[in-house]
This record gives structure tokens, C-alpha cells and sequence, in this order.
């Protein structure tokens, strides 16, 4: 597995995204990177490194339509592991054209967002192996499937737990106001993925909000409305 760097590496301090060429199986893919080093904290959903807590890096790579692994974690280290990152980080995948991202800065805050939709629909569907008037049944776990749209939001102030949680709901509220905005009859995939990027809080703790009607979390909105709906249309 080989990488090559296509965008120029961020200044120190403000996290950017580097998009990045590679080669694997036969196939030439994409990820973006962001190296974050000391003094940042994540909150995502991310198949590795997800939750909240320090990390290093953030990684949202693309892998093949069909991808046949069962083991993306793994997968996503080993990719970091190529590029030489070390430390604890992020890892997102998806089947979408990485090179493709759309991104949008609004008040000092950064959407990138990777759009892929080909296997979209409605967050509350009906019950999967349930038939009516009788017990669940049960049904085998699907394999990972990264159709995927994954949003990394990048925020220059510090921000409380509470505040980095209520910045992912805001993304994800932005994200489907998007969609439909785009004309689609959707509120997603199966597999999106939000990850939002904010320097720890110091002594005095951090925001306390990140709703849509707060500061940052208004512009928070406004970014990844912008991201997605760039990605969103025409529909990828």
C-alpha cells in the first residue's frame, strides 16, 4: 500500500484536511487526513477511535464498491500505519469518491463532508426480521456496507461533552436538512458517520452549547448544510 499527498499539510494548529492518492488491490483510492496532534479531542461515531477523547489524526478513506472486509477497523490502522500516524485517532470509510468531498467555512468552523448515496432511505423504518403480532426474530448482523455520507466538522473553541454530543445531533440535523433540500426522499444511509474536531478545554471548561440556535452551533449548521448539499446535488 502506497500514498501520495495531493494537498499541502496543515499549519499547526488548524486542523485541514490533506487529500491523499493510494493504491490498493489494483485499485487507485482516495483519503482525506487530518493530523491534529497534541491538544485535540474528537466526538464521533467513527468505526475506530469513536466516542470522545483525545486523538492524533482523523482518517476518512475510500475503499471499493463491493468492499468485501469484515474488519474495517483494522483496515483503517492499517491505512494510518502506511501514512506513519501514530498515537490514537479517527477512522471513517467510504464507498464514495473521496477526491470528490465538498467543504464550507462558516465563522471559523470547517464541513468536509464525502457524499455517497446510492443506498439511502429513512432513519425509522420498520423492523427488520419483526412480523406483526408475533416476536422479534432473529436476524444475522449485516455486513459493513460504506455507502456513506461522513461528515468531519472542524471547530476552532474548545467544547464541553455535553456541547460535542449536541454538535454531532446539530451536523446530523444539518446533514437531512440538506438532503431534502437536494430533493431527495431520504434522511440518509445505513452507515453515515459524523465526526467533530475541537481543541481540549482548559480549566475553564468549554462551551456549553452547540445547538443550531447557539453561536457555534448555528455555524455549525450553516457548514455542513452547505457541505452536504454541494455533495448532495446532483445526488452521488
Amino acid at each position: 500500500m502506497s500514498s501520495v499527498r495531493l494537498r499541502p499539510p496543515a499549519q499547526r494548529g488548524e486542523p485541514r484536511a490533506e487529500l491523499h492518492d493510494r493504491h490498493e488491490d489494483g485499485h487507485r483510492l482516495h483519503h482525506l487526513l487530518w493530523r491534529l496532534g497534541p491538544g485535540f479531542r474528537v466526538c464521533s461515531s467513527a468505526v475506530l477511535g469513536g466516542g470522545i477523547g483525545p486523538r492524533a489524526w482523523v482518517l476518512n478513506a475510500q475503499v471499493p464498491g463491493g468492499y468485501p472486509r469484515l474488519d474495517p477497523d483494522r483496515h483503517l490502522a492499517e491505512i494510518a500505519a502506511a501514512e506513519g500516524l501514530t498515537g490514537e485517532g479517527a477512522g471513517l470509510m467510504t464507498a464514495a469518491e473521496v477526491a470528490a468531498y465538498t467543504s464550507v467555512h462558516d465563522g471559523g468552523v470547517t464541513a468536509t463532508v464525502t457524499t455517497g448515496l446510492g443506498v439511502r432511505g429513512w432513519a425509522a423504518a420498520p423492523e427488520t426480521g419483526r412480523r406483526s403480532g408475533k416476536a422479534p426474530v432473529d436476524v444475522p448482523a449485516a455486513p459493513f456496507r460504506p455507502g456513506t455520507v461522513n461528515i468531519v466538522v472542524a471547530v476552532p473553541v474548545p467544547l464541553s461533552d455535553a456541547a460535542l454530543v449536541n454538535a454531532v445531533a446539530t451536523a446530523t440535523e444539518a446533514k437531512v436538512q440538506a438532503l431534502l433540500d437536494a430533493g431527495l426522499d431520504c434522511s440518509g444511509t445505513p452507515t453515515d458517520a459524523v465526526c467533530v474536531i475541537a481543541p481540549e478545554p482548559g480549566p475553564e471548561g468549554g462551551e456549553p452549547f452547540a445547538g443550531p440556535r447557539s453561536t457555534w452551533g448555528a455555524r455549525i449548521a450553516r457548514a455542513v448544510h452547505g457541505a452536504a448539499l454541494a455533495g448532495a446535488g446532483p445526488a452521488r
